[in-house]
């Protein structure tokens, strides 16, 4: 098989048979005659029409006869369902060339990015970079992604009609939601209704960084009432720190529990809990199991920052618990994060670099199981798109195909060829310029 491979162009040949591709199994939801191997990959034919899967059946079931759809062999390609970005930051995105983080500490990515914002963001500077994002991430494969927008006033009443534009521009190539982020203790007072309030109007959700502070409980008591007399979703930035005594987390599963919240939580990082003891982590993860929680993880940009000092090699790899959480039952995502701005000097919001990187850091391969729903049907799952991140006759066929068999071909290489379907017709991957970003980046 020559790579990449001819895909019919709808509706001149309106259906085709993928045969013999690779999927993962934890993302196909139909049961095949075959097993999947020992790392977890299934062997399946898929018939795709009128933008749709049509049929999924055990390689070399869905036969191509004389009158029937063409066939293409992939010899054991891998497919994939469209990937999916729970937790971005696309209004903080690429900045870094007007404003760098000048010593990689975390205290120095907020100093920068707080410069960068009341000097830049205006309208006009977030959408572009916003948009530019949004490319690079539909050129990858991205089928869905939410972002969390600044929301301290006043850039609340700049970012979030933005984003709202934006969510109308891409609606049906990429699925947008957003969440506020700010320090939770913001949210008390007149800002935190006209805040909540404004998210309602935008259709986001509430979301504030949680740090381990007296006033903690009273905090949180604040944002889960205003979420629910609102109706609203939670997402919380909480414990980005090696320190053992920050819990952040288990504070937000104790509130959860005892306001009987109804709607989604979700909580990302989750860091100090990989340096407390085991008596601390079982107790934390048996209240946010009850609670319902769902966790996202960023490995690279907490690889990045965390347990940085100058001069200084890192002692620890800054990610939360995955295997551990996954063991207690607690839904498990992860993310890109920050990109190209003074929190990460690196990335292209592409999910499946993310993952590559993740299965080294955190150790999820050996085998590599079901890891794969972390970037597709679990954040779909949580995020509300139960109808993305699965290869399911009826869905969408929006799918990745890369020239790789095993996952040792496949998260050994950068997968710049991939092939990405959208509603079964293969889109352009090439992603946005850089000079594209010289306007709003270098003015003049």
């Amino acid at each position: 098989m020559r790579w990449p491979p001819h895909l019919p162009d709808a509706p001149d040949e309106p259906r085709v048979v993928l045969r013999n591709v690779a999927a993962p199994a934890c993302v196909v939801d139909r049961a095949v005659d075959d097993p999947p191997d020992a790392s977890g990959l299934i062997r399946i034919d898929l018939m795709i029409g009128d933008g749709l899967i049509r049929a999924i059946g055990a390689a070399g079931s869905l036969d191509s006869s004389f009158s029937g759809p063409p066939a293409i062999e992939f010899d054991g390609t891998q497919i994939w369902p469209c990937m999916i970005d729970m937790h971005s930051h696309l209004d903080k995105g690429h900045i870094w060339p007007r404003t760098e983080n000048p010593d990689g500490t975390f205290g120095g990515a907020l100093a920068s990015a707080a410069s960068d914002r009341a000097r830049y963001w205006t309208a006009d500077d977030v959408a572009a970079r916003m948009s530019f994002g949004l490319r690079c991430a539909y050129a990858h494969g991205t089928a869905a992604i939410r972002t969390h927008l600044d929301s301290a006033s006043p850039q609340h009443r700049i970012s979030w009609p933005i984003f709202s534009r934006l969510r109308e521009e891409w609606r049906g190539r990429l699925d947008m939601q957003a969440v506020s982020i700010l320090l939770i203790e913001q949210l008390r007072g007149e800002h935190g209704v006209e805040l909540a309030d404004t998210i309602v109007r935008h259709g986001g959700i509430l979301g504030a960084v949680v740090p381990h502070t007296p006033t903690l409980r009273d905090d949180l008591d604040r944002a889960f009432t205003l979420a629910a007399e609102r109706g609203l979703d939670l997402d919380f930035h909480a414990d980005e720190t090696n320190d053992p005594e920050a819990m952040a987390l288990r504070a937000i599963a104790e509130t959860s529990l005892r306001h009987r919240f109804q709607g989604r939580v979700v909580v990302g990082h989750c860091c100090s809990l990989a340096v407390q003891s085991d008596a601390d982590v079982r107790q934390t993860l048996e209240l946010v199991a009850e609670a319902g929680l769902s966790i996202v993880s960023l490995p690279m940009c907490n690889l990045f920052i965390q347990d940085r000092k100058p001069g200084r090699t890192p002692r620890w790899r800054g990610v939360t618990l995955l295997h551990e959480m996954r063991a207690h039952g607690i839904p498990v995502a992860i993310a890109s994060d920050n990109c190209r701005d003074p929190f990460y000097a690196y990335g292209d919001h592409d999910m499946l670099e993310v993952f590559r990187e993740a299965v080294r850091i955190a150790h999820l391969d050996r085998p590599l199981g079901d890891w794969p729903a972390a970037v597709t049907r679990t954040p779909a799952d949580v995020m509300g798109f139960g109808n993305a991140g699965r290869i399911a006759v009826g869905q969408p066929a929006d799918l990745m195909l890369f020239n790789a068999r095993g996952y040792s071909e496949l998260l050994s290489r950068p997968q710049g060829d991939r092939i990405v379907l959208r509603a079964g017709r293969a889109i352009e991957t090439t992603p946005p310029d850089y000079r594209d970003l010289d306007a709003v980046l270098r003015p003049g």
